[in-house]
């Protein structure tokens, strides 16, 4: 490629690193337990920390609340604000694109595709509230459906990608991709019945608190084996930053690394997608962000201050969409879409440049 880099780390924030990481722990700590105390229900800060270390709270009702309601909505958020984190800085640099996502690119599209198609066959609606009747092999059918719905969607445009190297046309090809696989869910959603049509439109929302207890640990497997192999990723990652003749002439395959890319993307992406539908914009925007604060593009220390910034986010709008004080929770995607949007511009304009990090 003409313009290949050869450093891709900013020696001037190496020292203050480790302090970065440590702030985003505790501002991760503090978030959860925030998260954990706030709600419809007010309940003590003491009470929290006595049922984290595996005591009771004073009331069962609390309880019951907290260990059934609020822990797994909480674990869901840290989960997919990771997962859809990490799952967006791999897409950017596969495609040496500052936009690219995973709701961007169709690939969240794509996950939705592939679990409604799982639902029509079982001759019902994909709804948040479907995962909660079903068995645990049920909801590893829905996550296997979504995660090959997303994968199906980034190959086509990685097959793309070969023929058309212009970032913004590849870009409007991702968007035209996203709308072909809503418009095939939509022709089948016109032929549904009224309280199904409900249903999905409650599921597009996107939720964090549609995943039960009994069930968390599936999407925390899926979130670990994508979050794995994307750590594993960090070294060919670099060198793809840098350009395909530098990854190679470094002993890189850089077909089986797209592959390697492809498989994290689709299981973080469709795993995240299936138990709490489409959220948008937290993959574009905390790449971004992630960038800003650590002064770096390699892999090795954004994929794990990415993940623990997509965590902090997405707890964040959580809190907000939790509309403390009442029993109203405003719909996860809507929030993060708030959210994200200003730290994007925020970002653009503090760096001026997005496209110079790729």
């Amino acid at each position: 490629m003409a313009n290949e880099r050869t450093d891709i780390t900013p020696r001037h924030k190496t020292g203050i690193r480790p302090l970065y990481f440590g702030l985003l722990i505790i501002g991760l700590i503090g978030l959860l337990l925030l998260n954990l105390a706030l709600g419809s229900v007010d309940i003590p800060l003491s009470d929290i920390v006595q049922i984290l270390i595996g005591g009771e709270a004073t009331s069962e009702a609390w309880n019951k609340i907290i260990v059934n309601i609020r822990i797994p909505r909480a674990v869901t958020a840290v989960l997919a604000g990771s997962a859809l984190s990490v799952g967006g800085l791999l897409m950017q640099t596969l495609f040496r694109n500052p936009l690219a996502g995973p709701s961007v690119l169709g690939i969240t599209a794509g996950a939705s595709l592939g679990v409604a198609i799982v639902m029509l066959a079982g001759g019902t609606i994909t709804s948040i509230f479907a995962i909660q009747q079903l068995s645990a092999f049920g909801s590893w059918m829905i996550v296997i459906a979504a995660s090959l719905g997303a994968a199906g969607v980034l190959l086509l445009i990685l097959l793309i990608s070969i023929k058309v190297r212009d970032n913004v046309t590849l870009l409007i090809i991702g968007l035209m991709i996203g709308n072909l696989t809503i418009a095939l869910v939509s022709i089948w959603q016109y032929f549904s019945r009224p309280e199904q049509i409900q249903d999905y439109l409650i599921w597009t929302f996107g939720s964090l608190g549609g995943v039960p207890l009994d069930q968390l640990w599936i999407l925390a497997v899926i979130t670990l084996i994508g979050g794995g192999i994307a750590m594993a990723l960090s070294k060919p990652l670099n060198g793809l930053l840098l350009g395909e003749n530098y990854a190679r002439s470094m002993g890189l395959s850089v077909f089986s690394s797209r592959i390697w890319i492809i498989v994290s993307t689709s299981l973080l992406a469709g795993g995240i997608t299936a138990f709490c539908g489409p959220i948008g914009f937290v993959g574009i925007a905390v790449p971004h962000l992630t960038r800003s604060l650590m002064g770096t593009n390699d892999h090795r220390v954004l994929i794990p201050a990415t993940l623990l910034m997509g965590a902090i986010l997405l707890l964040a709008c959580d809190i907000v969409a939790q509309v403390p004080g009442s029993t109203t929770t405003l719909p996860i995607s809507a929030v993060t879409s708030m959210v994200g949007s200003p730290v994007v511009i925020w970002v653009i304009i503090q760096r001026k440049n997005l496209q110079a990090s790729f």
